[in-house]
């Protein structure tokens, strides 16, 4: 038997013919002849004016008054609460309505019995306030109060499972009971291949065709579509409550097949459901969020990112706000140790607008190591390395060069490898970044001055940190900034292939129109020229990308492909089949590539910081680099372009994506002519004497490699 708080049980068999509902009978539950409004705070006690009313708890943050009446006729009342011994001046306005309109909160009217729902302000919650009055600021006199009892038990949200994975793709982030007829659902996932499928609610312990339905997150009854990742909100029809069920589910009613359900536990105390929730979904209509504000605000990189807080409950609320481009991200999280800035086991969340479809996004993050994400390790979504995305996108918002994204996360997950707590009370190191997002919407690296070094603290708990000096909003637009020519290479059959930098926001970016990771592939020591071939010769790479594939931010096999991004061995078997490989990667016995050329590693280093900003040309960046290269020998990669081969190809890294650029194909003896005017002879010389001393300096590699 179950007992339910002013709801009805699924008790006798009843059909609800007009909306299509069943309702199956399961035993009896014992009545609540009294509606339930969350814990009784007290009773008002008045004055003058006549106020009456009896104050609830509904929740951490929401008070609701039963009854309420006041006579409207004071010049300058409003509800009024603070934390001193009784009210005084030193209270602060709990505006009604919560949503009203012009600068400052209404003047209360006439009330009479009537139901109001009060909202704190400024994640102010029920334990940090003492009592709540009618207060007059004019004449600063208390026409009516309550006192708030110590320890008051007050209901909150309760946060359960995700769905069990059964069927159709079904899968959801940890659903949330937010009060006693609401289910939050995020990150929903469902093929909608079920041809008779709804949400589906009743008793027992499993799903079974004795049950209900519910309405999807648009108060529709049709069967279910399918879902994409969305965050949805729904709720219990009738008079049903959360405490009459002890499951809810996605099932079939034609084929009687439970897709996924999660189970509703029998301890539950969350909110009454007095429409005091509202949280932002998929299916809610975007808002426009100019002038969001937190209490807390910390300013992460100057003038370019900042970070807004709030604990609210179970989850910690964030907004992010970066001058940042379109295609560009903002990341935000815990370090990888506490006490320094660590990125290697840092849990952040990367946050973007996608301008495909001007959606924002906020997704969880863990980086095992400073690599790109390869689809096992690196800098990775969680979803993509076998984890969950436990981070909840709120709204987004982007005018004047300026991003934000609202997301919530809370403070325990059940990841205990990708997902770090965070400390309800006390310090905790924090790191930020901003950089490019590349075709897959996924972080690729930033620039080394995009990032936090110094070791930053926040405690989540604390209320009025705020350390942004302005608005980022305010701010006048970065000035445009002139990329490097792009380099050329012709006429030249043997070539070196290692690692380097990738000049910033004057480098690969701008130059070819894709993200970068960081670093790039070198060319006879040019960043990522376009080279030449004749179709009939045969070309020799010299690769020293890193061949340790146990460290993935060494090993970066050189490969000849169709594909402008690269990173063949991260693609799936379907992908690999999109792409034409024309050098360097060969197949097994089984079937299964592999990548052929590899080598040790050689990288041009900064010698001090990144000076690509500072230096006006590429010449003048490549004087404050130094070449640093393990003990090894280069791998050799040589390619004889066939006729057929097609007119444009790419130099690119097997394992990781957009590292290279791009090789012309021509016609014999026709290579000279296809290079571009604006290619001045002195470049031209240059690369010849350049590639010179690289032969010289692989003389005894190549005798070595021919005489085996």
């Amino acid at each position: 038997m179950m007992t339910s708080r002013g709801g009805s049980s699924i008790a006798t068999a009843l059909v609800w013919a007009a909306t299509g509902l069943q309702l199956l009978s399961h035993g009896e539950s014992r009545p609540n002849t009294s509606p339930y409004y969350g814990s009784k705070v007290g009773t008002f006690k008045s004055f003058e004016h006549k106020v009456k009313g009896e104050v609830f708890a509904v929740d951490e943050t929401t008070l609701f008054i039963k009854g309420f009446t006041y006579d409207g006729t004071a010049p300058d009342a409003y509800f009024w609460v603070g934390n001193t011994q009784r009210p005084s001046p030193e209270g602060y306005i709990v505006p009604y309505p919560e949503d009203y309109a012009g600068r400052d909160p209404p003047i209360l009217g006439r009330f009479h019995m009537a139901d109001v729902i009060l909202k704190l302000p400024q994640g102010k919650k029920v334990r940090d306030i003492q009592w709540l009055a009618v207060w007059c600021r004019r004449f600063t006199v208390n026409f009516g109060d309550v006192y708030i009892p110590p320890n008051l038990d007050v209901p909150k949200a309760r946060v359960l499972p995700e769905f069990r994975r059964l069927a159709h793709g079904l899968r959801s982030g940890n659903i949330s009971v937010l009060d006693a007829k609401t289910f939050y659902i995020p990150n929903l996932h469902y093929d909608g291949a079920g041809p008779d499928a709804y949400f589906w609610v009743g008793n027992g312990t499993e799903p079974s065709p004795l049950g209900i339905k519910v309405p999807n997150e648009v108060g529709s009854l049709e069967p279910l579509r399918g879902y994409q990742g969305e965050d949805i909100e729904i709720q219990l029809p009738g008079n049903l409550t959360v405490y009459d069920i002890d499951w809810l589910a996605v099932w079939c009613v034609q084929y009687r097949h439970n897709f996924g359900h999660v189970n509703i536990p029998k301890d539950l105390d969350v909110p009454p459901a007095l429409g005091q929730t509202k949280i932002t979904t998929s299916s809610t209509p975007a808002t426009d969020i100019v002038g969001f504000s937190m209490s807390n605000c910390r300013e992460m990189l100057d003038e370019r990112l900042q970070v807004q807080w709030e604990i609210m409950g179970d989850y910690v609320m964030i907004a992010l706000s970066a001058r940042i481009r379109e295609d560009q991200y903002m990341a935000f999280g815990l370090s990888g140790d506490n006490g320094r800035a660590t990125m290697v086991g840092g849990d952040i969340v990367v946050a973007y607008m996608d301008s495909d479809n001007h959606t924002y996004h906020a997704v969880d993050y863990y980086m095992s190591s400073t690599a790109q994400c390869d689809g096992s390790g690196g800098v990775c979504p969680d979803a993509r390395i076998g984890g969950r995305n436990d981070v909840i996108t709120e709204k987004g918002d982007r005018r004047n060069g300026v991003t934000t994204v609202v997301y919530r996360r809370l403070l325990q997950t059940n990841e205990p490898i990708m997902d770090r707590p965070i400390p309800a009370r006390g310090e905790v190191s924090v790191i930020a970044a901003i950089g490019p997002l590349n075709s897959r919407k996924e972080a690729n690296a930033h620039a080394i001055p995009d990032k936090t070094t110094d070791d930053m603290r926040i405690d989540f708990s604390v209320h009025h940190d705020h350390n942004c000096p302005s608005s980022l909003y305010d701010l006048a637009p970065e000035e445009n900034v002139v990329p490097w020519k792009p380099k050329i290479i012709s006429m030249e059959n043997v070539f070196s292939a290692r690692i380097g930098p990738t000049g910033g926001k004057k480098g690969y970016t701008p130059i070819t129109g894709h993200p970068s990771w960081g670093i790039s592939w070198w060319i006879n020591d040019l960043m990522i020229p376009e080279i030449y071939v004749e179709r009939g010769q045969t070309y020799t790479f010299f690769v020293e990308g890193g061949n340790d594939h146990t460290n993935q931010a060494r090993y970066h096999p050189f490969y000849i492909t169709d594909s402008s991004e690269g990173g063949f061995g991260q693609r799936t078997e379907a992908e690999q089949k999109r792409q034409r490989v024309f050098a360097g990667v060969n197949y097994d016995a089984e079937g299964y590539p592999y990548p052929t050329a590899a080598g040790r590693y050689c990288e041009w280093t900064h010698t001090t910081i990144d000076m690509s900003s500072e230096s006006e040309t590429f010449e003048d960046f490549f004087k404050t680099l130094r070449l640093s290269c393990v003990q090894g020998e280069p791998a050799v990669l040589n390619w004889t372009v066939a006729p057929e081969t097609p007119d444009l190809l790419y130099y690119q890294c097997y394992t990781h994506t957009n590292l290279g650029w791009k090789i012309h194909v021509v016609d014999p003896g026709k290579s000279i002519k296809s290079i571009r005017k604006s290619s001045s002879a002195s470049t031209l010389s240059s690369l010849t004497s350049s590639t010179a001393t690289i032969i010289v300096l692989l003389i005894p590699v190549l005798l070595s490699v021919l005489t085996r």
